[in-house]
């Protein structure tokens, strides 16, 4: 990383990222040019994104972004990309459908409003293309040519994806044992697919490793050294719940915690909203849902702990089996500031969660959706959700990736003769 930062800082002047200004340390604050750096040198803490965002009328903004793509480039004045941005070959992911579910409202006996925010309807269904596609920009930027990641497997296909529409080479590094569908869709793409033996966080020390290595000149980790940039692909899932609420804040958000960036960048875009006048501010509660199998972050907030332990996962929710998470400490503090909580659930709940959602809203959710969903229940259970306030939670990715989890106990209502005495027979009539 060091050889890398020095290039960097060299050639900083000449990359331009709309309204980025340069990295910030999310802890001691220190300031540093753009560049695919992720930590601080100083007291490596996470670095992050820093903007100078428009200033002008409100009014006058909120025209601009309605009157823009209906993808994440709607809100290119607020995001670290150029302003050509749209005009460049890459997917076009997001403006997903926020479906209000009052199916599931009357299950679940929530009267304020509830809300699916349904990322499955991205390019390879996940909400992943979001933070790819701000990646892939800041990799053109800083000139490289393969583009690359740690993935639990919804990752996979979306750097395998955008690096295919944008003409860059991919090398992506995933679990030995991840879901069939999640291995062949990142495979179809035609890069390169490596699975290595061990858990996600053992492919994530992999990968730390080969950035400082030769073999790895030239190549752009979308959630390593291009991390700063990548993260911020999440804020506009924020940005698209306000702005399909009419400009309005939800009361509530329940949002899945893998690393906890997508909640922290979330929480984030919610921030900026307010600041730019694009909403009315208001109190709102931030919730995180993780499965009882990789829970690391609801057992230090239970506890009462601002230090995360890592856990070893083993789980049925694969795309939120992160161990060791990055954000979680942020992920508690945003929890705690907000009112909110980090609650999680086990397989078997998970897996009745996705049969739910299924049911009552016609959409077929994967195992971190079944997570969302479970964990929105238990909280109402809990007492800790309040049943009366506007509730959004997020659907990640699509049901169809992780069929194992359901397939045991979904199939056929019954097999019988062509014939409709046998229909008869089986009791299907009514």
């Amino acid at each position: 990383m060091a050889a890398q930062a020095v290039e960097v800082t060299e050639n900083a002047s000449s990359v331009t990222l709309g309204p980025a200004v340069g990295l910030s340390c999310r802890e001691c604050g220190e300031r540093f040019p753009l560049g695919p750096i992720f930590a601080c040198v100083s007291c490596f803490g996470p670095l992050e994104v820093a903007y100078e965002l428009p200033d002008g009328d409100p009014e006058q903004l909120r025209k601009q972004i309605e009157a823009g793509p209906h993808n994440i480039w709607r809100y290119a004045p607020l995001l670290p990309v150029p302003a050509d941005v749209a005009e460049k070959p890459n997917l076009n992911p997001g403006f997903t459908k926020l479906v209000k579910a009052d199916n599931l409202a009357r299950e679940l006996g929530v009267t304020g409003g509830l809300y699916v925010k349904d990322d499955s309807g991205n390019p390879t269904h996940s909400f992943k293309d979001r933070v790819v596609a701000i990646a892939v920009e800041a990799a053109r930027a800083f000139g490289f040519t393969t583009l690359s990641c740690s993935s639990t497997g919804n990752l996979a296909g979306a750097v395998g994806a955008a690096a295919r529409r944008a003409g860059l080479r991919s090398c992506v590094f995933i679990p030995h044992d991840l879901e069939a569908g999640k291995v062949v869709m990142a495979a179809v793409y035609g890069g390169d697919l490596v699975g290595i033996e061990g858990n996600y966080d053992d492919v994530n020390r992999f990968c730390s490793e080969l950035i400082g290595d030769p073999l790895g000149e030239g190549w752009g980790f979308v959630n390593v050294n291009l991390r700063p940039y990548y993260g911020e692909g999440s804020k506009t899932l924020a940005y698209e719940i306000c702005e399909q609420l009419g400009w309005e804040l939800p009361d509530q958000i329940v949002i899945p915690v893998a690393s906890g960036s997508q909640l922290t960048k979330i929480d984030k875009g919610l921030k900026e909203l307010i600041a730019l006048g694009l909403v009315e501010e208001k109190p709102y509660r931030i919730y995180g849902a993780q499965a009882e199998g990789c829970s690391p972050v609801s057992t230090a907030f239970k506890a009462g702990h601002d230090v995360v332990r890592p856990q070893k996962p083993d789980t049925i929710a694969k795309s939120l089996a992160i161990g060791n998470p990055a954000d979680g400490p942020y992920v508690l503090d945003i929890a705690r500031r907000t009112g909110g909580a980090v609650e999680d659930v086990n397989d078997e709940q998970v897996v009745d969660a996705i049969k739910l959602l299924a049911r009552t809203e016609g959409i077929f959710a994967e195992t971190a959706g079944g997570v969302t969903v479970g964990v929105t229940k238990k909280l109402l259970e809990e007492g800790l959700l309040d049943p009366a306030l506007s509730t959004v939670i997020l659907n990640t990715g699509d049901g169809l990736k992780t069929l194992d989890a359901v397939a045991p106990t979904t199939g056929p209502t019954a097999t019988i003769r062509p014939s409709l005495d046998a229909f008869r027979s089986a009791g299907l009539v009514g």
